[in-house]
């Protein structure tokens, strides 16, 4: 069998896999690899400052933010429900990490900010997240690097399409 026969028509007894088997196996590591690398992130941080990853991306979120954001659109960054932000942004709020002010355009609304302090703090956390993603991705070249996350920039495009093109059917 040719190399091409070979990868349209597998052959189980020889080892071979179908596409969608490997494709499964690299899901699946994928997968793996980052629980992996999350959870080691989880621990450091809750070692080193005490804190948690959905607290350290409550901080990060509106570290992007100078003036604030509602808490329905933090939700939405996080990809979250509100009722998950609320009791981080209250446990930040009290430790003074994050302050709710009122909307200016919009006074019904409340948007949450980080306090300098807050912006101290994830800043510190920020330097040492970097530099622990830095040693755990270290193993790869600069060009391994420029490949791999152009190959995750173009699975998040293709699904991004894929869904808008399956919203843009649901709506016709």
């Amino acid at each position: 069998m040719t190399q091409s026969n070979a990868a349209e028509n597998p052959d189980p007894a020889n080892g071979d896999e179908t596409m969608s088997k490997k494709r499964l196996r690299l899901w699946l590591g994928m997968l793996r690899t980052a629980r992996r690398i999350e959870l080691i992130l989880r621990e450091r941080l809750k070692t080193e400052f005490d804190a948690t990853l959905p607290r350290f991306d409550v901080l990060a979120v509106l570290d992007r933010c100078e003036g604030g954001m509602t808490m329905t659109k933090l939700s939405q960054r996080l990809m979250v429900s509100n009722g998950n932000v609320t009791g981080i942004v209250d446990r930040l709020e009290e430790e003074g990490h994050v302050k709710r002010v009122t909307n200016e355009r919009d006074r019904r609304a409340t948007l949450v900010a980080l306090t300098a302090n807050g912006r101290a703090v994830f800043q510190e956390m920020a330097a040492a997240h970097e530099t622990w993603i830095d040693e755990l991705l270290g193993i790869y070249s600069a060009e391994e690097v420029g490949a791999l996350t152009d190959l995750l920039r173009i699975l998040r495009e293709e699904q991004k399409m894929a869904e808008d093109a399956k919203i843009k059917k649901k709506g016709v």
